[in-house]
């Protein structure tokens, strides 16, 4: 829920504009964060001023918890403001135990007192208390310090800029460049971001494009004193089990092992229907969004379940998720989404983005996000289950690479040489190529768009020393000893998960003043699946092994053993014929990134693709969105129709 903005300005700044009207204007841009209630505080009472901005989306205590929010001890009652986005589903039980343990009191019937209260008490290591997704933004009147903190897995977004004139905190970046000019941010073109997107598809944490911008990471907090930059620290580091490859599970635990999945999702999701709303659920074909349906069902057996898909026939999961619905007992609502739909939606959507993701199942997602918002407030959706149970069908890759491991090094490398000569498409050509390359060399993520040849094609720019290592080499590092399947997961939770899914959760529900909540992302749920070896993750025929018998009793049997699919887009059609083609071509024409983009390349792409000489889909398609956001964000000529949907009054 919500979009915060948090300003301290430098003590030897002069400035004399109006800081919280500025604030407010910039929270503006967030609106559709929270369309309930805005709100803005200042601390002018001494030098220099820091101001709070706030819009909220009302979710829990709605009567009351009205932020910026004011909390404190008996001897200092107003020493902290907070302002808060996201949600802290295990804070009944926290305002309990402050109370027994601190005589802790509150106003308010909401989750973030427990937050302010918790900080006060037990300092950092509430952080590691939080069982829900967060961003937050904590001033302490007394020590002068701005104390910032996002939740373990980067559910929920915090950008953050530091320049002469203060440091500045946001939930979207929008909001920091319209601040810009009083911060002194620098607004210049990261190319090394750039890059970076392009082969991965998203620009990842701690980078944004812009230079003078970025992202407070995952599992990270930062204290901020006027006149300084933030001080960063990490508090908290997903760790999988290292267990040998391969490893063996021991059958007798098996029953009980199922047996704690089952209790601790069941647990979880409990805990995420704590809503004074109503609370309903995204539904695709797959195991994951049906077993959080399905197990919300028992906390509302009216609940109702969504889904979308397109008019092209193979392209849509509606059949098997009504199925679904049916199975379980759940109401369903389906939106179809028309090539004419999407194009003319796409404007709108990288806006809302802030940053390109080029990933077109956003765009069903943003549909069927705002069809849901005419009905409930907050979804359940299944994301993060792959991440941690092992449901990537390329996590089975080491499995049929194993050989190569016996292999000296020489010996494989000359296998990858041989490779080269041989035709594209030639049996064995990839497995000899893949087999001859380490786990860091071949793995960074569940996307790669462009190959370096076909990056040198396209970018101008391009530098051979920015690669995917820059990324990812930090992260494996942290897994040296573990099991293959355990360091992808791990790449992934730092990649793919916080760079892709959790975006374009994030961003494409907001856009639509629709909270979504994901259990699978929960602490405790993490300690289960962490511990899970190899063989209970992944086989040879199947994967997400010990979740698909763990939901055995909960799933129906048609997806139990169905892959998901998600929201698949016809992307690779649409660009062949049709208006997203004629789009694909205005926008490459009218486009003035020509000094990042080579624009003649992608029009052969284009020419390529259009003929069907080439499939080029997934790399038009990165820099296509890219193009888009470099019209609305740098030329400033693409303005999106923003619109203002209406709600129902009571939900």
């Amino acid at each position: 829920m919500c979009g915060l903005l948090a300003l301290v300005t430098d003590p030897s700044a002069e400035n004399s504009t109006d800081l919280v009207a500025a604030v407010s204007g910039a929270s503006h841009l967030m609106r559709h964060r929270g369309p309930d209630e805005p709100g803005a505080w200042a601390d002018d009472t001494v030098r220099p001023t820091t101001v709070l901005g706030f819009n909220r989306l009302s979710i829990i205590d709605i009567a009351h918890s009205h932020q910026p929010l004011r909390w404190g001890p008996p001897e200092s009652p107003d020493r902290y403001a907070l302002v808060f986005n996201g949600e802290v589903y295990n804070y009944l039980e926290l305002r309990e135990q402050l109370r027994v343990d601190h005589g802790a009191e509150f106003a308010t019937d909401g989750d973030g007192e427990a937050i302010v209260a918790a900080y006060h008490y037990w300092g950092t290591e509430a952080l590691t208390r939080l069982r829900g997704m967060f961003a937050f933004a904590l001033w302490d009147t007394v020590e002068g310090e701005l104390f910032c903190a996002r939740d373990p897995f980067g559910i929920k977004p915090l950008y953050m800029a530091t320049g002469p004139g203060g440091t500045v905190f946001g939930s979207e970046k929008k909001c920091l460049l319209d601040l810009a000019g009083i911060v002194g941010i620098d607004l210049g073109i990261d190319e090394r971001a750039v890059q970076h997107y392009t082969v991965l598809q998203y620009v990842p944490e701690p980078e944004t494009l812009h230079r003078g911008v970025r992202r407070l990471e995952s599992g990270s907090y930062a204290r901020v004193r006027p006149g300084k930059p933030p001080e960063v620290t990490r508090y908290f580091t997903p760790r999988f089990a290292a267990v040998p490859f391969p490893a063996r599970s021991d059958a007798d635990g098996e029953r009980a092992r199922y047996d704690e999945i089952t209790a601790v999702l069941e647990d979880s999701v409990a805990k995420h229907m704590r809503a004074d709303v109503t609370v309903g659920a995204f539904l695709s074909g797959g195991i994951d969004s049906t077993a959080i349906a399905a197990l919300a069902m028992r906390h509302n057996p009216r609940l109702i379940t969504f889904t979308t898909g397109f008019e092209r026939e193979g392209y849509s999961e509606v059949d098997v998720a009504v199925a679904s619905a049916e199975a379980i007992g759940a109401r369903h609502v389906t939106k179809v989404v028309s090539q004419a739909e999407f194009v003319d939606a796409l404007p709108e959507i990288v806006w809302y983005l802030d940053e390109p993701v080029a990933d077109p199942a956003l765009v069903p997602l943003f549909f069927i996000a705002r069809e849901a918002r005419k009905h409930v407030k907050v979804v359940l959706s299944g994301e993060g289950a792959d991440e941690l149970f092992g449901g990537y069908t390329i996590y089975r890759e080491p499995l049929s690479l194993r050989p190569f491991d016996y292999l000296p090094r020489p010996v494989r490398r000359s296998l990858g040489r041989a490779s080269r000569p041989l035709p594209e498409g030639m049996r064995g050509k990839s497995l000899l190529h893949r087999g001859s390359l380490t786990l860091e060399e071949r793995y960074y993520g569940n996307a790669r768009s462009f190959s370096d040849e076909q990056l040198r094609a396209v970018l101008p720019g391009f530098r051979a020393e920015w690669t995917h290592t820059d990324v990812t080499a930090p992260v494996y590092a942290a897994s040296q000893g573990w099991d293959p399947v355990a360091r992808m997961q791990h790449i992934d939770l730092f990649t793919w998960l916080r760079g892709d899914i959790l975006v374009k959760a994030d961003k494409m529900t907001m856009a639509n003043s629709l909270e979504l909540r994901v259990p699978f992302l929960d602490p405790e749920v993490f300690a289960v699946a962490s511990r899970l070896p190899l063989d209970q993750k992944i086989t040879r025929t199947t994967t997400k092994f010990a979740l698909r018998r763990a939901l055995e009793p909960i799933v129906p049997a048609h997806v139990l053993n169905r892959p998901k699919l998600g929201f698949p887009v016809p992307i690779r059609h649409w660009l062949q014929a049709g208006e997203l083609q004629d789009w694909a071509y205005r926008t490459v024409a009218d486009s003035q990134a020509d000094e990042l983009i080579d624009l003649p390349a992608v029009t052969r792409m284009l020419d390529e693709h259009r003929s069907g000489v080439s499939d080029h889909s997934r790399r038009l398609w990165t820099v296509l969105i890219f193009m888009l956001w470099h019209a609305i964000f740098v030329e400033r000529s693409v303005t999106p129709r923003i619109s203002e949907p209406t709600y129902p009054v009571q939900l």
